[in-house]
């Protein structure tokens, strides 16, 4: 993982930042593999990588760039150069000057929690395992159709700046998914059923079982999927509803993870989804939700995808308080708007997507916390009494204030009586951010606590992702309002 030309690259690059305040060398070496399946074919797989060094230099209060796909020491030294040269030019233009906040100087070689490096496993033994899933589906028989994918990244950084921090780091990342779909021969109607397994910062071991049972989730996915093609269509009104962590993990990304990203909150950022009902304004007074609401944003869960050791700006990982007792008390912070708002320090979410992008302020993992000894999903079914259960993630939409929102699933369960009473179709649920978080009557205990997330966040223009976890626990929302989507498709 560490590069005996790194620290020569960091003398060169900070070297020539001459008239730097601040100056920092990253550079990238990133790995990815993906493959996809069919039917019981082979349909592609591939491998690929990117590597390439970048230098940022703030001078007289403004931001310097350059990158290349070239690294050397004379690459990493010209780079320094032009971006001095960049921020100078760029000053006429500046009408804020840029100040970052405070970090202690930190030295560490950092990597995630993985066993297997995926990108170390053979590509016919990856191919394989998507083969034989799709083989394994499309011999049900009511399953007309299988695909399964599967993609892997191992990202590498080296930083460093003037102030003498040197961190290297690794991080391995997997999302493997599979997907059935029926078709009613008769009728021509056609529905899919995909797994619930999350995309985790694991390797290799988690399809081979560590954190996931792909056994039997493959092995119930076609009768869940008939049982879906049959159930009766949802009525449309106002239920109590029990979410699991395997849709609310989404809600949590859209309506919370974005809208406490202080760029979005102060309007410097509106690319990709807008910016945010909880504006600066509001911090320490807004009710966000509920009294049993408490989110954290944590760049050091384990095998969470937006888990780090450092983000971009060398500061070191966190985890701290976005909402505590339904209160909004925190945002997540960069080194300049951390400085710009008056906060002492950054919380670690700079991030860059690769070294020829510059760091944004970027999603942490966002996570609804469980209640200590809180109860079981099998408890908040049964305290909802008549009501819908929702499982899994599918479609969304969210205004560009991050306040109004309808969000779909995979399944969907009456619940009679505090029981499951077969699954329900059409449905999708809709409210405003502080009215869904202010219903929330009771959040399960760890035991259903599960860490859902994406690979592919987009923000900022030119466009950058970057994937990112949220934790949740099943919860229970009084009388939420319910779409049928298949009239409200049809009006």
């Amino acid at each position: 993982m560490i590069q005996p030309d790194d620290e020569l690259l960091a003398d060169a690059a900070l070297g020539a930042a001459g008239g730097a305040r601040h100056a920092e060398l990253r550079v990238e070496r990133t790995r990815f593999a993906s493959a996809e399946a069919r039917d019981g074919v082979l349909l592609g797989a591939g491998e690929g990588d990117s590597v390439g060094l970048s230098v940022r230099v703030l001078v007289d209060g403004t931001w310097g760039f350059a990158a290349t796909t070239e690294v050397s020491v004379d690459a990493a030294a010209r780079a320094a150069r032009e971006a001095v040269e960049v921020s100078r030019v760029s000053a006429a233009l500046n009408a804020e000057r840029v100040e970052l906040a405070p970090e202690p100087v930190h030295r560490a070689v950092w990597s995630s929690d993985y066993e297997v490096d995926p990108l170390e496993v053979p590509g016919a033994e990856r191919a394989a395992l998507l083969v034989d899933w799709t083989a394994r589906l499309g011999s049900d028989q009511r399953v007309a159709h299988a695909e399964a994918s599967l993609l892997a990244v191992q990202e590498n950084k080296f930083y460093a700046d003037l102030a003498g921090t040197r961190t290297t780091q690794r991080r391995v990342r997997i999302h493997p998914s599979a997907t059935a779909v029926a078709v009613d021969p008769d009728t021509g109607e056609f529905d899919s059923m995909r797994t619930l397994a999350p995309p985790a910062g694991r390797g290799w071991e988690y399809v081979q079982g560590a954190g996931w049972d792909w056994d039997g989730e493959l092995e119930r996915l076609p009768e869940l999927l008939a049982e879906k093609m049959a159930a009766p269509s949802v009525e449309p009104g106002s239920y109590d509803v029990v979410i699991d962590p395997s849709n609310l993990w989404l809600t949590i990304h859209e309506s919370i993870g974005h809208a406490t990203e202080l760029d979005r909150a102060l309007g410097y950022e509106a690319a990709y989804a807008g910016t945010s009902f909880a504006t600066f304004d509001r911090l320490g007074e807004l009710r966000y939700g509920s009294a049993v609401m408490h989110v954290t944003g944590d760049r050091t869960e384990p095998h969470g995808l937006a888990t780090v050791g450092f983000d971009d700006e060398g500061v070191e990982a966190q985890s701290w308080d976005l909402v505590r007792d339904g209160i909004l008390v925190g945002y997540q912070l960069n080194r300049a708007m951390a400085a710009r708002q008056g906060f002492p320090r950054s919380n670690g979410c700079a991030f860059a997507d690769s070294a020829l992008h510059v760091p944004l302020q970027r999603m942490a993992n966002v996570s609804l916390r469980p209640a200590a000894g809180g109860p079981s999903t099998e408890d908040l079914i049964a305290a909802a009494g008549e009501g819908i259960y929702v499982v899994g993630d599918k479609s969304w939409s969210i205004d560009m204030q991050r306040y109004n929102f309808q969000f779909t699933g995979q399944r969907f369960y009456r619940i009679r009586s505090g029981r499951l009473a077969g699954q329900l179709k059409d449905v999708a649920y809709q409210g405003t951010t502080t009215d869904f978080w202010g219903s929330m009557e009771a959040v399960g205990g760890e035991q259903t606590y599960v860490l859902g997330g994406a690979f592919n966040c987009g923000k900022g223009q030119p466009g950058q992702v970057a994937a990112v976890s949220h934790g949740c626990p099943s919860a229970l929302f009084r009388q939420v309002r319910i779409l049928n989507t298949s009239r409200e498709a049809g009006r």
